[in-house]
């Protein structure tokens, strides 16, 4: 039973991890064109450096073991954003906005759902240095064309914003602990026992606690907030922001859910997750997280999105297969030898079968090299 893998850990075999590689490079590309530089962070880095900044859920979703050369404990990241923040804030150091992008497998101590595995393959970009809603705009626009750009439709993109929720729990002078209950009381979307958890709250904020779970839908929903939520400052330009994002992208499919408070202790600003038509789950998360660079020197402004490539290549579909051509043994034939190198130097793959072997059990070719008349040339293979 040795070859047995743990629990939501998976071999990607060969078409599965084709799939996979010409997503990456396809969207790698398409973010390249856009300004967006490519970094590889490592897999491992010292547990506070990696945690810096994202709250307790990521600390629980991180493998840890101890370095036997410091003796100090290490994480197996589970997230990639935090190793780009570091990147720019302490490696690049650039004034201006910088734009990075990464691709890598991530590691979970548990499942984050029960479609998802434990590794992900985790691509993403950040967008470093531009404290505007036209950077979101810019990282939304790039997630949306990403999609485009593999033919996956999106049926919605959810837009929130924490800072909502912030500014009640802040006005009504709440304690963490009964935040951090009515934050997940929200992400249950329990409204019984949000009525029970806010009896206390002094009005306007508990009616306006109690009517998050009811502003989700169409755009036309960020004008029931502003007639329902308290008129505070913060709310008021956290309104404003959703209202520009959407007038600014209307080829877009937005809609609004305030009470999306993923990634609460890490995110301080807009946030958004995609849908694909059919499937329950987030295929991409992002939004805006100033100030994660902080503890590493300088605190910019960010905004970013990341999603996994094994699930996005179970849901878009698939391309033409690429097949190859089957050639006999060259050997000492230099004809042959040169004809089989020239197909591959042209991006043709070309299976040289091996002395005594009369079939390809690997890449699937329709094409077979034969010899006719002194010259090498190329014939369909028929199908049986």
């Amino acid at each position: 039973m040795n070859w047995l893998l743990p629990e939501y850990i998976a071999d990607a075999l060969p078409s599965e991890a084709a799939r996979i590689e010409t997503l990456r490079r396809n969207l790698l590309d398409h973010f390249r064109v856009r300004g967006f530089e490519y970094v590889m962070p490592p897999m491992l880095e010292y547990l506070d450096s990696l945690l810096t900044g994202t709250g307790q859920d990521l600390n629980l979703r991180t493998f840890k073991l101890v370095d036997q050369l410091s003796g100090r404990t290490m994480g197996v990241r589970a997230d990639m954003t935090p190793q780009a923040a570091r990147i720019d804030a302490h490696l690049l150091n650039h004034q201006g906005v910088t734009r990075l992008c990464y691709c890598g497998s991530t590691l979970h101590t548990l499942p984050a759902n029960v479609s998802a595995g434990r590794e992900q393959v985790q691509l993403g970009a950040e967008l470093y240095g531009y404290a505007g809603v036209e950077a979101d705009l810019e990282i939304v626009r790039l997630m949306a064309t990403a999609f485009d750009r593999v033919k996956l439709p999106l049926a919605r993109i959810d837009l929130g914003h924490v800072g909502i929720f912030r500014a009640l729990v802040e006005a009504a002078g709440l304690p963490g602990d009964a935040e951090a209950e009515l934050l997940a009381l929200l992400r249950d979307k329990d409204v019984p026992g949000l009525a029970e958890a806010t009896a206390a709250v002094p009005s306007p904020f508990r009616e306006a606690l109690l009517a998050l779970p009811t502003l989700y839908g169409g755009p036309e929903t960020v004008d029931r907030a502003v007639a329902c939520l308290p008129d505070l400052p913060a709310i008021r330009a956290a309104l404003e922001q959703l209202r520009h994002l959407i007038s600014s992208a209307p080829e877009l499919p937005f809609s609004i859910d305030l009470a999306d408070l993923r990634g609460y202790h890490y995110h301080n600003g807009i946030v958004f997750a995609a849908y694909c038509p059919g499937f329950p789950a987030a295929i991409a998360l992002g939004g805006r997280y100033d100030g994660a660079g902080k503890a590493f020197g300088r605190a910019r402004p960010a905004t970013g999105f990341s999603l996994d490539l094994r699930q996005l290549a179970q849901l878009a579909p698939a391309g033409k297969p690429v097949r190859g051509v089957l050639a006999p043994y060259a050997g000492a034939d230099k004809l042959l030898a040169s004809h089989i190198a020239a197909l591959r130097e042209h991006g043709e793959t070309v299976v040289e079968l091996l002395p005594g072997e009369t079939a390809c059990e690997g890449p699937s070719c329709d094409r077979k090299l034969v010899q006719v008349g002194g010259r090498w040339i190329i014939e369909a293979i028929q199908e049986d």
